[in-house]
């Protein structure tokens, strides 16, 4: 597949036996989910069926599956070829080592679970080698010394007119390509939700992480990151259906349930990532204005255990005091704030939510004004009823019915089309410009004529509101608003260690990074329960090996990624690249 010098690979194989093996082993692994891989249905999924896959066996099928394809589009098979238009062998071995490790993962949970490795069936067994199989062909593969898109860039740097045009692309086609992605993602997305048992959430994101990261290093997402800015709209709205569809998926509103306080967390990231991804100011304390937008919308919701019991807001009332609320706190806080900067902000700004929370803590009656009922907080809170339609019940829809959670996340998704829509444009306006230009050189774009401390106000009192408005919806889902969660760190989201953690996870800059870093981070603990005290541990781990092999996100901004990475650290696709961004090109080659 390689145009130019190559090497051996770390395996001393011909290439014609490694490309077979590796196609072999592909094969064989996803025969061998038909297989019985123990005698007793005690461990989760009931592997013991021979013929019919079940649990864990699902995911080595769709791994060994992967590793076939990829394997016929190195032979350059008709209608595979473009899976890798990066033309290397990277996606090769990142495909055998995720059917490797989900294999191997699930036989020695069935020996730890189960007592030993006496209770594998020989499928088990044939399982585990023949997942070996296509990890041997990969790393017999040569390892490339210049690639065929090193050689492009060199050539279009030296005479960009010898680089010849991609052929275009129907916007039909584009659009189609649009809305399988979208459905694709909508059942992977789903079937994490769904996953009934941490073992087979585990293999899950085993499969996820090494499946998008070969399409990454393919050059396949660089293709697709193209053809959804040449079609934004349509890729957000097709965004925004697989969202509202998503409820219709579930027969258990528990999953609905973690798919709101999703969208709850995504909100409030997304209010974050103005201030630390488009401002660059460090808040330590955000979670806070969370805080006070979920306590503003319970005294005024109509609890009988609210400080003013006898008023009941309607919820857009409620919900524009709550954000209303945090607006104000946030310039409170804010303006004598924010001419600090560095470390000393993140200081005062953990402060701040420190303050917070035991304000709320002790406005009992007793250590303080009767406001927020202390740690009892309050309880009780009504569910909503708009226009008629009350969210606390089930209702049928198109022969689907919609029970109580279902019903605030469809509101959430409302929420969160409009708190998109403010990022949007704001990102996008003179105003945003000022944001990036104060984070790249505060004292140059102040030289530049920028009112720094006015444009950091802005974007701390919007980022407050966002944060607000999802708080109002926070508090009539849980029924309760009470100060525990409200804290820096804890096991469980949200706090301002999460939601930081969820915008540089997810990619700082970006509109789909904090929502995508606000899912993994929710779902990890709701998972992976089996880890218990465990799980942070895990859950730091992860995140170091993110920031060592992606500093810049999950979903990079392109500024970002210049940053990060030095020349020829970047994955640049074969031909498309060099002639529909020539300008970046010749930035990361010069």
């Amino acid at each position: 597949m390689m145009t130019d010098t190559t090497t051996r690979g770390l395996i001393p194989l011909p290439l014609p036996a490694a490309r077979a093996l590796l196609l072999a082993g592909g094969i064989a692994t996803a025969a061998s989910a038909f297989l019985a891989w123990t005698w007793t249905s005690e461990f989760p999924g009931d592997l013991t069926y021979t013929g019919y896959p079940g649990g864990l066996q699902w995911l080595t099928f769709i791994a060994g599956l992967l590793t076939t394809v990829f394997a016929l589009a190195a032979y350059d098979v008709p209608g595979l070829r473009g899976l890798i238009p990066a033309r290397n062998n990277a996606p090769l071995v990142l495909t055998a080592l995720g059917g490797f490790g989900v294999t191997w993962y699930t036989v020695v949970s069935i020996a730890a679970e189960l007592g030993g490795l006496a209770n594998l069936e020989p499928g088990g067994w044939v399982a585990a080698i023949a997942s070996l199989l296509p990890v041997i062909g990969a790393f017999a593969l040569p390892e490339p010394r210049t690639s065929n898109t090193d050689a492009l860039l060199k050539a279009y740097i030296a005479k960009p007119d010898t680089i010849p045009a991609p052929a275009p692309i129907s916007p039909w086609v584009e659009r189609a390509i649009i809305t399988l992605a979208t459905i694709v993602g909508l059942a992977v997305f789903t079937y994490g939700i769904d996953t009934e048992y941490g073992e087979l959430f585990v293999g899950y994101l085993i499969v996820v992480v090494f499946a998008v990261w070969a399409m990454h290093t393919a050059g396949l997402n660089d293709r697709f990151s193209r053809i959804v800015a040449r079609n934004r709209s349509f890729t957000l709205a097709m965004g925004f259906a697989a969202a509202i569809a998503f409820p219709f998926t579930q027969t258990n509103d528990h999953y609905a349930n973690i798919g709101v306080n999703i969208l709850i967390f995504g909100t409030v990231a997304l209010g974050l990532n103005i201030v630390v991804g488009l401002a660059g100011l460090l808040d330590l304390g955000y979670v806070a204005f969370l805080g006070v937008g979920a306590y503003t919308a319970a005294l005024v919701s109509g609890s009988e255990f609210s400080r003013f019991s006898g008023v009941h807001f309607p919820f857009w009332a409620a919900a524009i005091t709550g954000a209303a609320a945090s607006l104000v706190f946030g310039v409170l806080i804010g303006a004598p704030t924010l001419r600090l900067r560095g470390d000393y902000l993140a200081i005062v700004t953990l402060g701040f939510g420190e303050i917070f929370r035991i304000a709320v803590n002790n406005m009992d009656g007793d250590s303080g004004p009767d406001l927020t009922n202390g740690p009892n907080g309050i309880p009780a809170i009504p569910d909503l009823n708009l226009l008629g339609f009350n969210l606390g019940e089930a209702h049928d829809v198109a022969g689907f019915t919609l029970g109580r959670f279902a019903n605030y996340y469809l509101l959430m998704v409302l929420i969160m089309a409009i708190v998109v829509l403010v990022y949007t444009r704001a990102a996008d306006s003179r105003i945003g410009r000022s944001w990036i230009a104060i984070r790249e050189d505060e004292t140059a774009a102040t030289a530049m004529g920028i009112n720094g401390f006015r444009v950091k106000l802005i974007a701390f009192a919007l980022g407050a509101t966002l944060a607000g408005l999802a708080g109002t919806v926070s508090a009539h889902v849980t029924y309760s608003v009470v100060p525990t969660p409200y804290q820096f760190a804890g096991s469980t989201p949200p706090n301002s260690a999460f939601l930081l953690a969820a915008v540089v996870l997810g990619g700082m800059g970006t509109v789909a990074g904090p929502i995508l870093g606000a899912a993994l981070l929710y779902l990890l603990p709701e998972k992976l329960v089996f880890l218990q005290d465990k799980s942070l541990l895990a859950f730091g781990i992860a995140l170091i090996l993110l920031m060592r092999f992606r500093p810049e996100g999950i979903i990079a901004n392109r500024r970002r990624q210049l940053e990060f990475h030095e020349t020829g650290q970047l994955d640049v696709p074969e031909t498309t690249t060099l002639t529909g961004e020539p300008a970046a090109v010749t930035k990361a080659g010069a």
